[in-house]
């Protein structure tokens, strides 16, 4: 596994959650009524998408460079796939059960799609 690679897409990864949350959600802010109340853990996510950009890694290791080499889209569409069908539903229900309203888990849900396919196109690029 390429570690470089790993840390750079956590790294774009955590810089499109700093931009999502801040410069996107005080756009949005006043359209969300009962956003949860934030919280200053910037460590803990730091480490848990450091230990998603490791998975996503591991992913595509398995997978075999020659066959990424051959089909470069699937960088694109497992970490699509993943975010889709693993980490969205899992957010998505996490909010839903803390009452927070489909407007937030929307927001969260499309930040995770794109911080995924951004962490792809790191993969991809330094393949």
């Amino acid at each position: 596994m390429d570690w470089i690679a790993i840390f750079l897409a956590a790294l774009l990864a955590m810089i499109i959650g700093i931009v999502w949350l801040g410069p996107v959600f005080r756009i949005v802010r006043p359209f969300l009524k009962d956003e949860p109340p934030a919280r200053d853990h910037a460590w803990l996510g730091a480490v848990l998408i450091l230990i998603s950009s490791t998975m996503l890694a591991a992913s595509y290791y398995w997978t075999g460079h020659e066959t990424l080499q051959a089909k470069p889209w699937l960088y694109f569409a497992q970490a699509g796939g993943i975010a889709a069908g693993h980490v969205v539903p899992a957010v998505w229900m996490a909010h839903y059960r803390f009452g927070a309203n489909s407007r937030v888990r929307f927001a969260e849900a499309v930040y995770y799609v794109v911080a995924y396919l951004a962490m792809a196109t790191v993969f991809w690029s330094l393949a």
